[in-house]
């Protein structure tokens, strides 16, 4: 017995009822109304104002601010926060150009009075020494960061993302790249 298809005598069939089906229209929408401004409630005030990071007195006469966070990624916040707020005149302002200068891993262990133990490049950009040594410098003279009270000491990662002018933003609270 020879194989027919079953299908092919009902295809114009099919092709006639989808053409049936596509005619049909359904109710129109109404026309699209603008948005109307909507009063959300403001939570009431807090009563009193959450508390200052605790400060450690690493030496006499000089304190340092404490990180609460518990792991090396939420330190790393603390960190950045820590060398931005020590070099705010050369943080590139906005989105960073398609083009950088420079980019590097730096691996950074920090003990628990926030002094700089060790440094680790992940990422070197080597075709840049100077760039390098900057960011060395940069580190160092930040030195002491939050003291990381919860873990005792830490090793945390960022990527310096470093443009020609000596200007440079870091990868945990860039503005991102044009």
């Amino acid at each position: 017995m020879k194989y027919r298809p079953i299908l092919r005598p009902l295809t114009p069939a099919l092709f006639g009822a989808a053409a049936v089906l596509a005619s049909c229209t359904s109710t129109p929408l109404p026309p699209e109304q603008p948005p109307r401004a909507v009063a959300v409630p403001q939570p009431a005030p807090a009563a009193r104002a959450p508390a200052p990071a605790p400060q450690v007195a690493a030496a006499p006469g000089m304190i340092i601010k404490t990180s609460m966070a518990t792991n090396p990624r939420a330190y790393r916040q603390d960190a950045a926060s820590h060398i931005y707020g020590q070099n705010g005149d050369r943080i590139w302002k906005g989105r960073l150009p398609p083009l950088l200068y420079a980019v590097g891993v730096l691996q950074v262990e920090v003990d628990n009075h926030g002094n700089v133990r060790n440094m680790n490049w992940l990422r070197a950009p080597k075709h840049a020494p100077e760039v390098i040594a900057e960011i060395e410098r940069t580190v160092r003279r930040a030195a002491p960061f939050p003291a990381p009270a919860r873990m005792g000491k830490v090793v945390y990662t960022d990527t310096w993302l470093w443009h020609k002018s000596g200007r440079f933003q870091l990868d945990t609270l860039t503005e991102g790249q044009d």
